[in-house]
């Protein structure tokens, strides 16, 4: 059993934890508030933009003159997989759920015979990763320094990604990350980027007839990497925020188990404690009765 003084210092040391673990709490929701807030004003217009490039794209189609980042390569051979994690830990699984996604596809792709690429977002994705799929990767984007995101870095990161498609590194992109839902749930998404793809309901979202100058073509020649662009920007801004929420959630259960611990070994200290009165008590009465 440990010694008194032992146990004084784990009780001392476990304290200084847990006022570490709260203001990083504290500190979380603080930033938390700010991010979510981001994130949820950047859905309507991601959401009318998709719906605007599924209206447009429905009157092109698959036609040979549509741009090709919306009719693709030809081919389903390469793919390059984006994966958007978070530059520090202590936030729970929320680093872990997309590389956990983005490994699982990329196993799916290799046992299909398929080629894969991966570029990182994210110093601790780029980490897990690198164990045991490191002869796939071909980049890393450090937003370490960034204090808040901007527009600018999702632009950065798309001209980088339609610089390899322009070049032919790939025929098909992904970009997977967590979609914020609340502070304990984060769910992790892949979205494909390039060739673009609409569902049903942006496609048909207007049944209104429309005629275009400059044509159909054209528009989305000019709106398809500023799509792609919006898509990555939507994904980082919904990153911040799951990755406040999965530390502020993680940061108070490490307070709570903190607390706990404290509480099971003053116990303990308490026990020992009397137990070595309760000794001493014995050898002085012991003494006495010897004389």
């Amino acid at each position: 059993m440990p010694s008194l003084k032992d146990l004084k210092i784990r009780i001392a040391s476990v304290k200084s934890t847990r006022k570490i673990t709260k203001a990083m709490q504290m500190v979380a929701a603080a930033k938390l508030r700010r991010a979510q807030e981001a994130a949820e004003a950047a859905r309507p217009y991601a959401e009318r933009m998709e719906a605007v490039l599924g209206n447009l794209a429905s009157g092109v189609g698959r036609s040979p003159s549509a741009p090709k980042l919306l009719g693709g390569t030809g081919r389903d051979e390469t793919h390059l997989l984006v994966v958007a994690t978070a530059e520090r830990g202590l936030c729970g699984g929320f680093n872990s759920s997309i590389v956990r996604l983005a490994r699982a596809h990329a196993q799916r792709l290799l046992a299909e015979g398929k080629t894969i690429r991966i570029l990182t977002v994210g110093k601790k994705g780029r980490e897990q990763l690198r164990r045991d799929m490191g002869k796939y990767l071909v980049g890393h984007v450090d937003l370490s320094n960034v204090r808040k995101i901007g527009y600018g870095n999702a632009q950065a990161i798309a001209q980088d990604v339609m610089h390899r498609y322009d070049t032919g590194e790939f025929d098909v992109c992904t970009i997977f990350y967590n979609r914020f839902q609340s502070v304990i749930s984060q769910i992790p998404t892949a979205r494909q980027l390039i060739p673009a793809v609409f569902d049903e309901g942006d496609a048909g979202a207007s049944l209104a007839q429309y005629e275009y100058e400059p044509d159909e073509e054209a528009i989305l020649s000019e709106l398809l990497p500023r799509g792609v662009a919006t898509h990555i920007f939507t994904a980082l801004l919904e990153n911040g925020a799951s990755e406040q929420g999965a530390r502020m959630s993680a940061m108070d259960n490490a307070t709570r188990n903190a607390g706990e611990m404290i509480d099971r070994l003053t116990i303990v200290y308490n026990r020992s404690r009397q137990a070595a009165i309760t000794k001493e008590l014995i050898e002085i009465i012991s003494g006495a009765e010897a004389l």
